[in-house]
Order: C-alpha cells, then sequence, then structure tokens
C-alpha cells in the first residue's frame, strides 16, 4: 500500500469512527468513549486534514465547524412540497377528524370494521426543515419556507451534532442512492436558558424563547455563529427513499430512520381510534412540563403509508395528518404596575402587575421582572403591552416589549433608594445586578421569609407553622429569630387568630418534634445564601458535625464537591456575622439537636454514584428515599442520563424507565432499594 493510500485509509478511519461515537452520543445517547478520546481522534483528523486539504470530503465531522460567511441564502424549490399541518384544539375536533378520515378511507375501499391505526409524537416548537443526502452524504437542508420554496441553509445544518453527515447503513450494509427527510431543529430548556445567561453576561442579544433562538440560530449568514448555538435535531418524517424499500408504515420507518443515524422522538406511540388518539393526547399535555423541550401539541398520523397516499393531500395539508394543539405557553398583555418585594436573602426584586390572562391553560396576573438590569435591557415601561412567557415550571416572564403598541402615557420603572419594608437603604454591591435591603434581620420581610424558609417541609419540617401564621407571630412581635420559635408559650398562641386550644397544643408539640432533625436539614434550614437542599446534604456529608463546618476556612470549603468560590464566600461570610453565631448557639440551647457522626463524604458507600427515582413508593415518600440515599453519599437526579448509575421503578414508571432500559442502567424495585438501604446503613454504623 502506498503511503497516499495508506493516508487515505487511516482519514477514512478516522472519519468512520467519529461518525459512528457521534451517533453514539447524539442519538442513542450511551457513548462508549470518554470525550477526551473522542477529542484526540478528531484532533488527529484536524491535523491530517491541515496538511492534505485536497483529501477533505464534505462528510467529514471537520466541516461541521462552519464555512465561509455567505452574503444571502439560495432559495430552493423543493421536490416535494413541504406542508403544514391542519389545526385541532379540542374532543370534538379530534372526534371529527377521526369521523372524516373513516368516511374517506371506507370510499376509498379501506377495509369495513378494521379500526385505525396512527402513529403520534409531540409536535416539537422549533424549525422545520428538509435534509437531501445522496448516496449516503448530506448535500442539502432548506427550511420550509412557504411550502414551495425555502432557504438552503445546508452550512448552518451541518454544524448541529445530532444531523448526521453521512448515513449508517441499513441491515446487509444497504445504502439509499437518495433520501429526503424531515425534522425539527430545536434547543432544550435548559440549554436555551444557559445561552441566554451567557448573553446576558456578555451584554449580548438574549431571545425571547427557545424557538425564536433555533429559528435566529439557523438563519445566521456566518456559520461559525450557528455553530456555538445548542441546535437539536429531531427527525419526524421519511418523505422519499430511493434503492432501499421504505417501511409500509410510519413509526417503522421512523425506525429506518434511526438506524440511517437520525435521532427520533422518545415519546412516539401507535394508537387505535378516537380513544387511543384521546388518551395520547392528554398523557403528553401531562408530561409537557417535564419534557426537557417545549411542545405545543401532538401530531396525529394515519400509519398505514399506503393509506396515506391514497388520501394525499388538500392545497396546504396533508389528509392523513393533523397537530392537535394544546394552550399557548405565551401571551400578550397590559403591564399595569410594578412593584417591589423583598425576600428572605434582602433582594428585592421588581414583580409585574399584569392585566390577567390564560397561558399554558393557567391565569396569569404577575411576572417577575428578574432586577433593574432586566428592566433595562427589555426597555419595558409601565402601561406597556408585552409578551408574556410560561414553560414549565419557570415562573412567568416578561420576555418582549410590543413597540407598536406602546401608548403615549408609559411611565419608567424606577429602583427604590429604601426598602418599601422597613425603609433601611437598598444597596448594590459591584458586579451583582440584584439590589438587596441592608435591614437584615431588622427588616420584617426578610424576617418572615428566613422564619417560613426555617419551618418549611425540607428544612425543619415544623407541621401546622404555616405562612399566615408566622406572619402574624412577627406582626405581634413574638417571634425575632429562629430560636425563638421555641420559646413560644401556649399563652402566646392561643391568642393568634385562627388558633384555638386543641391548634396551640399540636403545634408546640411540632415545634418539640421538629428539635430532633438531620444536620443536612439544619444546614438547609439556615438560608445561607446559594445554599440549597443538595449543597446543604453535601457539606453534611463531608464534615459530619456541625462545629467542623462553622470553623471551615476557605480552602477546606472549595475543596468540596460541587462548592465554588461564590458558595464558600456566603459560608463564610455566615459564620462570621456575630448575630448568626448568637441564633446557632441559641438554636442548640433551645434543645435543637441532630446525630453527628465523625466520617468523611468520601469514605461513604455511594460516593460518585447518581440514582434516580421514578414512579409511586409504597413504603417512604420520595423525599425519605432520596435522603436515605444521599446520606450513603449518592447524587439523587430527576432525570435518567449515560450517567446514571442506578434507577429505582416504582409502580406506573414511565419514561424514565424505558430511557434506563434502553441506555442499559440498571434498574431495581422498591423491595431490592430497601434491601440496599437497610445493609449499607447497617454497615456504617
Amino acid at each position: 500500500m502506498t503511503s497516499v493510500d495508506s493516508l487515505s485509509a487511516r482519514l477514512a478511519f478516522l472519519r468512520q469512527t467519529l461518525h459512528a461515537h457521534n451517533y453514539r452520543y447524539h442519538v442513542l445517547d450511551a457513548p462508549d468513549i470518554p470525550d477526551a478520546e473522542y477529542d484526540r481522534l478528531f484532533a488527529e483528523l484536524k491535523a491530517l486534514e491541515a496538511q492534505h486539504p485536497e483529501l477533505i470530503t464534505a462528510d467529514s465531522p471537520t466541516q461541521r465547524v462552519g464555512g465561509a460567511p455567505l452574503k444571502s441564502f439560495a432559495e430552493i424549490t423543493h421536490r416535494h412540497p413541504m406542508l403544514s399541518l391542519g389545526n385541532l384544539f379540542d374532543e370534538a375536533g379530534l372526534q371529527a377528524f377521526v369521523t372524516r378520515m373513516e368516511k374517506e378511507l371506507a370510499d376509498l375501499g379501506y377495509p369495513q370494521g378494521e379500526p385505525l391505526q396512527f402513529c403520534c409524537e409531540p409536535k416539537l416548537d422549533g424549525l422545520a426543515v428538509s435534509l437531501i443526502y445522496e448516496q449516503g452524504v448530506l448535500v442539502q437542508g432548506v427550511t420550509r419556507g412557504d411550502g414551495q420554496k425555502g432557504e438552503g441553509i445546508t452550512e448552518n445544518l451541518k454544524t448541529v451534532g445530532s444531523i448526521p453527515l453521512r448515513l449508517n447503513p441499513l441491515p446487509d450494509q444497504v445504502m439509499p442512492t437518495r433520501l429526503e427527510v424531515r425534522g425539527e431543529v430545536y434547543m432544550t430548556r435548559s440549554a436555551f436558558e444557559t445561552m441566554n445567561q451567557r448573553a446576558r453576561d456578555e451584554g449580548s442579544k438574549v431571545f425571547a424563547n427557545p424557538r425564536n433562538a433555533a429559528a435566529g440560530s439557523l438563519r445566521q449568514l456566518d456559520p461559525k455563529i450557528t455553530a456555538t448555538r445548542p441546535l437539536m435535531f429531531t427527525a419526524y418524517q421519511l418523505v422519499e427513499m430511493e434503492g432501499v424499500p421504505v417501511a409500509a408504515t410510519h413509526d417503522q420507518a421512523m425506525q429506518q430512520l434511526k438506524q440511517l443515524g437520525f435521532r427520533i422522538s422518545e415519546e412516539i406511540a401507535c394508537v387505535t381510534g378516537y380513544a387511543g388518539l384521546k388518551h395520547y393526547c392528554d398523557q403528553l399535555l401531562q408530561k409537557r412540563d417535564g419534557l426537557p423541550y417545549d411542545i405545543d401539541g401532538a401530531v396525529l398520523k394515519l400509519n398505514d403509508r399506503r393509506w396515506q397516499a391514497e388520501l394525499g393531500f388538500r392545497a396546504r395539508e396533508p389528509r392523513w395528518a393533523t397537530a392537535f394543539k394544546y394552550p399557548a405557553q405565551e401571551a400578550m398583555t397590559q403591564l399595569l404596575d410594578v412593584e417591589f418585594q423583598v425576600g428572605r436573602t434582602g433582594a428585592v426584586t421588581p414583580v409585574a402587575r399584569l392585566e390577567p390572562v390564560a397561558v399554558s391553560g393557567v391565569t396569569v396576573s404577575n411576572a417577575t421582572l428578574h432586577n433593574m438590569d432586566e428592566v433595562a435591557r427589555l426597555g419595558v415601561e409601565i402601561g406597556d403591552w408585552v409578551i408574556l412567557r410560561r414553560a414549565g415550571d419557570v415562573i412567568p416572564q416578561i420576555v418582549q416589549v410590543v413597540m407598536s403598541k406602546r401608548p403615549a402615557t408609559t411611565q419608567m420603572i424606577k429602583a427604590p433608594s429604601h426598602c418599601p419594608v422597613c425603609q433601611s437603604l437598598v444597596e448594590r454591591a459591584e458586579g451583582e445586578a440584584v439590589l438587596r435591603c441592608s435591614g437584615g434581620l431588622y427588616c420584617a420581610a426578610q424576617r418572615k421569609e428566613a422564619l417560613k424558609h426555617f419551618a418549611s417541609r425540607k428544612a425543619m419540617d415544623i407541621e401546622g407553622l404555616g405562612d399566615k401564621l408566622i406572619d402574624q407571630l412577627v406582626e405581634r412581635d413574638l417571634v425575632h429569630t429562629p430560636a425563638d420559635l421555641y420559646r413560644l408559650t401556649f399563652d402566646d398562641l392561643v391568642g393568634l387568630e385562627r388558633m384555638g386550644p386543641k391548634s396551640a397544643e399540636n403545634l408546640l408539640q411540632a415545634l418539640e418534634k421538629s428539635k430532633q432533625t438531620q444536620l443536612a436539614r439544619f444546614i438547609y434550614a439556615l438560608g445561607i445564601r446559594e445554599v440549597g437542599e443538595a449543597t446543604a446534604a453535601s457539606l453534611a456529608q463531608y464534615f459530619g458535625h456541625f462545629q467542623a463546618l462553622r470553623e471551615a476556612d476557605e480552602t477546606t470549603l472549595r475543596g468540596i464537591d460541587d462548592i465554588g468560590p461564590v458558595v464558600a464566600q456566603h459560608l463564610l461570610s455566615f459564620f462570621a456575622e456575630p448575630h448568626n453565631l448568637e441564633t446557632l448557639d441559641d438554636l442548640i440551647q433551645q434543645g435543637v439537636h441532630w446525630p453527628e457522626v465523625h466520617r468523611r463524604r468520601e469514605d461513604l458507600p455511594l460516593v460518585g454514584q447518581t440514582w434516580v427515582l421514578t414512579g409511586s413508593l409504597e413504603s417512604l415518600t420520595r423525599d425519605q428515599a432520596k435522603a436515605r440515599l444521599e446520606a450513603l453519599g449518592a447524587k439523587v437526579a430527576g432525570s435518567v442520563s449515560k450517567k446514571t448509575t442506578c434507577l429505582v421503578a416504582g409502580s406506573a414508571a414511565g419514561s424514565k424507565l424505558t430511557k434506563a432500559e434502553s441506555l442499559g442502567v440498571e434498574v431495581i424495585d422498591e423491595a431490592a432499594l430497601l434491601a440496599q438501604l437497610a445493609a449499607l446503613e447497617t454497615a456504617q454504623t
């Protein structure tokens, strides 16, 4: 073999290997080599191609980085029109869709009495694109445009990691001579939030929502900019495949696409008739907030491709498919006023008071404006018409001002110079966007919120000590610090609103019961800035006893997993304050205690492991299971990934169980969890 042949063989090997690893990472979510090894192979390929540019191929993984900037996008005519879908909004519309389908198919000779099979999947909220492959290599990518013509954005689409540049062969090493596949380019919510936060930090453009971010990223004339955006692609339609027979049904065709190297939806499912469609739409709506990406409905398609062809198309949409739309996640309303609220850490936050409007099926009248930097970035004024967004568990927020509707009477939003609760000066620390009240424990707002946090279920778990009761205790000057809670008497309580003798006795018993707690709960209950439940657990597991945490220096704190310089500084500041130390000593004097274990976190049996809980547990609550796992050193995550060590599947386990099985993650039931916990906890005593 000549040196040229040897070099070509090495380049082909590197490309094929990197394509295989891209497929495992982006489509299967199951990488089988470390990132460092992937980077080494990529660096070798890049170096060899730099030395021999004449050997670079269009499907090389190095070509994802983007070519030269374009002056404009070319207009491309779709070989097959890229039509949109009709929309349904309620059960009546869904029933009418099925009835029409049954009638039209019967007229075409569909077997009488045979139920209709549909294939359903989420309607991703992104940008639809069509991809063309010839001899297994991506040659063209086009936007929907007007359905007849779209924009050629091939170079930009090459930067999307989940779009294969070269297809995997089908079984028996068969490769289509030509393939057209359509799908959605989008961003996950977490990637979108991370990108926007980076943009805020840099003072650059912030996007209103993931859909706009995806569309804006793909329409960059410079592909290198697109390459920096966290875009994903999920295929939803095999349009044409030459040289290989296409599967008879839509769901089988989607599996063909997966074999070829495309990501397909994990939520795809086949159902029968109206009842099956309704059940799928209802279930997907319940899952909507928990999905990692935005959806605006469900796509419902007749599964049999032969009967799809028989039904054909209307002018602008297929007869065999439709979209069942969910309530919108964005709406337009008017900003009536802005009030400033004081949180338990002293943060003074602008809150928008809005003309009530329905968003995602919920009536919203308030929204966060985050801070004055965000107010300035939006350019929002009182009286403006604004776009409000509510997605998943995210607090409703204003994402855009409708400048074309701005009234002449709008008023600028001004930051307060004094706390709206205690009239102390409002300060803004250098490098921070947040305004803070300087009143500390003297500020009733902070006192109330600190006490509410202290008494909450995941902190000291004081049953019966609700928000309204804490408001009364503070307003009547009965409680100033958390330690004062344990000084309350029957006479103090019985005179409060809605507090009879029995309720007073119950609360005193709950306070007494709460004195026996866990170190992690106690640390979390203190309300130290940036110290959430997981960080509190890490600190408790690392130090084992409270005095060691109180005396820890910055070097020690920075050496703990998940503790960065900001959290370390908040901890040091908290324990440096004399009034905080007085309150801690007072709490201990009042009888608050916990079992202290002189054991470092690295000695715990589950350190380095990530566990996930799903489904319903019978013998213990999710929080109890999580606390026991964390006490043994495990990290308990909310979603399954390639890093998951074990999934605990209770009854009615859903998509997490399916994903764990596809990734080869160990799955155990509740009985096995209890047995493992008992064995490990016994070994620790």
